[in-house]
């Protein structure tokens, strides 16, 4: 049951397990700047989540009572971000720390979304932290912890929800899944990286609303793709995915995945579950190696086919005209940019080209020389991990990449309209 209250839960720090000094010093240094500014600033979401839990938090965010103009002035190694939702980045080296204003529910009038509609459009309708609590996704991320009193504070029952191991919306999940359809996918990331259930409103919600994910931009959900096959659990999220009737909206290509046993390559569905060790021992693959290992069991399975009809290996040519037919309703459906689209094109070639045959020294290092052969490698190690198979191959690749320095392409010009005038040369003041 969802607490609805002025007044919050506070755990003193005797009833929680959050400490200072776990959490990032240049979050800690934001919220310090922040109070002797005379504003109020929490470290809040998936980060006290994470610290409740004994989790080593990816990433430490601020809520706080200053507006984003003020924030802004206050830090000057910092930049506003966002339309949809006005966020400033606190950067420092190698870091960033993302600072957001106390929100409330927006106004639906102040929306563009058509009539009837629930979907948020504009969010910078500023609050109160209880007011910023309870518009958050789920209870498990609307947790805060006040650095000064070493408390805390909990206005949505979140608190029991972790202890319960529940992943629970605030408020009615169909309104909160209507008001931004990611959040359904996020449900079942967070389900399957914490080995947590979803309660079962929200569970009954994701069915009937599963068609609402088309309503979220392309651009969103292939980010929420990404994100989730780099959490380490991507595999039992995309089972959770799969079995609220998500994931084939959504990504069909992995459906197909979890299915792959039913068309006789058992082997391709430790494909999934091979990233994530991947990404627990710390071999973060790249997005192009990411996107390729998702479309690479279509275009495995098309090639058997083919080779299975006539009884012969198949061409490069047409082995190619395979994976374009896999690509290109993916590329559309996601509005994949054309540079990132190449990059998954030329990873799935070159990955294809690294088994093909026996390789003397000269011609692996020319290979190894391609833009894409790193993305390429990263694939075939996520295979070798799936199948047990090809690591001694894969460790003849691997000592090349660390004698070679992958050729990149140089930098496009950009060339003048026709009949254009030329831009003046700029000249050196004289001295």
């Amino acid at each position: 049951m969802i607490a609805d209250q002025d007044s919050p839960r506070i755990l003193a720090r005797s009833e929680h397990r959050v400490s200072r000094r776990d959490i990032d010093a240049n979050a800690l240094k934001v919220l310090e700047r922040l109070d002797r500014a005379g504003f109020k600033g929490y470290l809040v979401g998936g980060s006290v989540r994470d610290l409740m839990l004994g989790r080593r938090p990816k990433d430490f965010d601020v809520a706080t009572d200053a507006s984003p103009n003020q924030a802004r002035k206050l830090f000057r190694n910092s930049r506003i971000i966002g339309r949809r939702f006005r966020l400033v980045h606190v950067y420092f080296e190698g870091d960033i720390v993302e600072l957001a204003t106390f929100r409330r529910d927006p106004d639906p009038d102040e929306q563009a979304s058509a009539p009837g509609e629930l979907l948020i459009t504009s969010d910078n309708v500023f609050g109160t932290p209880r007011q910023d609590a309870f518009r958050r996704d789920f209870t498990a991320n609307a947790l805060f912890y006040d650095i000064g009193e070493h408390t805390v504070i909990d206005f949505v029952g979140g608190v029991a929800d972790l202890e319960a191991g529940v992943i629970r919306t605030i408020g009615d999940p169909e309104v909160r899944f209507r008001e931004d359809p990611v959040r359904m996918m996020r449900a079942c990331e967070m389900a399957g990286r914490l080995d947590f259930t979803i309660d079962g409103e929200s569970q009954l919600a994701v069915r009937r609303l599963a068609g609402e994910i088309h309503k979220a931009s392309p651009a969103r959900i292939t980010e929420e793709i990404l994100q989730l096959l780099r959490c380490g659990a991507a595999a039992p999220a995309m089972q959770w995915m799969h079995d609220l009737g998500l994931l084939p909206l959504v990504l069909p290509e992995a459906d197909l995945v979890l299915s792959a046993s039913g068309y006789g390559a058992p082997e391709l569905e430790r494909l999934i579950p091979a990233i994530d060790a991947l990404v627990g021992k710390g071999r973060e693959p790249s997005e192009a190696s990411l996107l390729a290992a998702l479309l690479l069991p279509s275009v495995l399975l098309r090639r058997r086919q083919v080779e299975a009809e006539s009884g012969q290996p198949i061409q490069r040519r047409r082995l190619r005209e395979l994976t374009e037919q896999v690509l290109t309703p993916f590329f559309a459906r996601h509005t994949v940019a054309k540079v990132k689209a190449e990059s998954v094109s030329l990873a799935l070639d070159t990955f294809h080209r690294l088994g093909e045959r026996r390789w003397d020294i000269n011609e692996r290092i020319r290979l190894a020389r391609r833009t894409s052969f790193v993305d390429a490698l990263g694939l075939f190690e996520m295979m070798v991990e799936a199948t047990g198979e090809g690591h001694a191959e894969f460790q003849a690749w691997e000592r090349v990449s660390r004698e070679v320095t992958p050729r990149r392409p140089p930098p496009q010009r950009r060339r003048r309209a026709r009949g254009g005038r030329r831009r003046p040369r700029r000249r050196s003041p004289k001295v």
